[in-house]
């Protein structure tokens, strides 16, 4: 196993389909590296890797998303809540989920963007 920063090519699965450059494919792919690299330190085999889609979620616009889980689809509204929820369950940290959905919660209800900048030097 050989990873190159410098020239990052696309992985395949198995069946030669190139791996979507999501952050769902990049934590399969974390999760094989490691248990890779423990198999490698055990002189264990290493099985190729192998994508797993588990569908798709896209926000296309406010108050409108598409999800795709298989044959099953789902645009509008309710797509989009549920797009949040799934956001913000992955996120990291209840302080983290609270702060995305209060922000959310704040640009819906006025209708603005809100910044966080950092003005004082560290």
């Amino acid at each position: 196993m050989c990873l190159s920063l410098a020239t990052p090519q696309p992985r395949k699965n198995p069946d030669g389909k190139p791996v979507p450059g999501l952050a769902a494919a990049a934590k399969q792919q974390g999760s094989y590296v490691a248990r890779a690299i423990r198999a490698r330190m055990e002189g264990k085999r290493v099985p190729a890797f192998a994508y797993t889609s588990f569908g798709n979620l896209a926000m296309v616009g406010r108050d409108a998303a598409v999800i795709e889980f298989g044959r099953f689809h789902l645009t509008g509204f309710v797509a989009w809540a549920l797009w949040c929820f799934a956001h913000i369950y992955f996120l990291i940290g209840f302080r983290n989920r609270f702060t995305v959905a209060l922000d959310w919660v704040w640009s819906t209800l006025t209708y603005r963007r809100s910044a966080r900048l950092i003005t004082k030097s560290l």
